[in-house]
């Protein structure tokens, strides 16, 4: 049995332990410890308390962790802790990114251009056409599409990446035992027969409640560079998930519609109020998001990379994060046989230089 995923799970099994209080004790504790971390200590953890603490102390459903860690291992599901490598780098500058996510597929959650489509599940012909030829029209900047397997626009959304041949991703208000609505079944095995995949934070046995999927919308808006809205009304989803993508300082566009268009009214109120920027082709998106320049310098960036000058406390600490996919700040210091100053120092050097990515907890992995 895999013992550090178990407590991993089981965290996210604490009544009332949500993804910002999870953040609290991860820097402090590892998950194993923090079930063993004494309820004085957690009560004075700002965000924690002596309701939370108590909830800690209290929790035994590990029975519960040990059935989802049978299912992830019965399945072949990745599970993505937030120290994780693996884990989605953008998710992280999210405030309450998810503390485990879930995923079936082999597309890169770290890919380097990443959109999310989304809108309504009641599209128009007009909506179609515009997904359709959004996306076709990126085919050739291999950039990775996001939705949310729904029906509409982004069930359009992922076909046409599919027939486009660009990986794309399903992020699901529920677990990975269930398809929902189950008429997207055939659709997500193609997803994920094709380099794509299914993600959630959500663990098995968990229903696509409605209450699940504002809370599965955040990570459509975090995981991705941009967030491009097809076709919406003034209320729903799609607006829940551009808000949410605003609130995280990502870019948002809009392609706009008729002023009369119900089905474009969210997407005009967007742009109207400066939350979405109009959009009309993929063509403008390629140039505001500068992927064309940056397509044409990613083989150049990763030659110049592979020359860049160490010195030597730097070199220690990436032979030490070279041995692991991450290591805490506290093995760093005794490894390296180097000052605490002298390693701080080291690490917010290779951070500049893009060599070393510091994770929640106190601990760091090769970039």
């Amino acid at each position: 049995m895999n013992k550090d995923l178990l407590y991993q799970i089981a965290l996210t099994l604490i009544h009332n332990i949500g993804p910002v209080q999870a953040k609290i004790l991860l820097q402090q504790y590892e998950p194993a410890e923090v079930f063993k971390a004494r309820r004085t200590d957690l009560e004075k953890m700002e965000g924690i308390g002596s309701i939370r603490a108590g909830n800690i102390k209290d929790f035994d459903d590990f029975s519960t962790a040990e059935e989802e860690l049978a299912f992830i291992e019965k399945y072949r599901i990745t599970p993505l802790f937030i120290t994780d490598a693996a884990y989605p780098k953008r998710l992280l500058n999210c405030y309450d990114s998810p503390t485990l996510l879930y995923y079936k597929g082999e597309a890169d959650l770290n890919a380097s251009k990443i959109i999310a489509v989304i809108g309504t599940r009641s599209h128009t012909d007009y909506g179609k056409q515009v997904t359709e030829n959004l996306i076709a029209d990126l085919a050739e900047l291999q950039v990775t599409v996001v939705s949310g397997l729904a029906y509409g626009i982004d069930a359009i959304a992922h076909k046409a990446s599919l027939k486009n041949n660009l990986p794309t991703i399903g992020v699901l208000a529920h677990g990975l035992d269930q398809v929902y609505p189950t008429q997207h079944a055939g659709l997500a095995k193609d997803m994920i027969k094709e380099k794509g995949g299914l993600l959630t934070e959500f663990r098995s046995k968990t229903k696509p409640d409605k209450h699940n999927f504002p809370t599965r919308n955040r990570i459509v808006a975090g995981i991705s560079d941009a967030t491009i809205v097809i076709e919406t009304g003034i209320k729903g989803g799609s607006m829940i998930t551009a808000e949410l993508a605003n609130g995280y300082n990502k870019d948002v566009f809009a392609f706009p519609g008729k002023v009369t268009d119900s089905k474009s009214g969210g997407c005009n109120y967007l742009i109207k109020n400066n939350k979405a920027v109009l959009l009309t082709d993929a063509q403008e998106l390629i140039e505001i998001m500068n992927w064309e320049e940056t397509t044409r310098k990613e083989k150049g960036k990763k030659q110049k990379e592979l020359f860049i000058e160490l010195t030597p406390d730097e070199k220690v600490i990436t032979g030490i994060l070279n041995e692991r996919e991450t290591v805490h700040i506290d093995e760093i210091n005794l490894k390296s046989g180097l000052s605490s100053s002298a390693v701080a120092a080291a690490i917010l050097s290779l951070e500049l230089q893009n060599v070393v990515v510091s994770l929640p907890g106190k601990r760091y992995h090769l970039s």
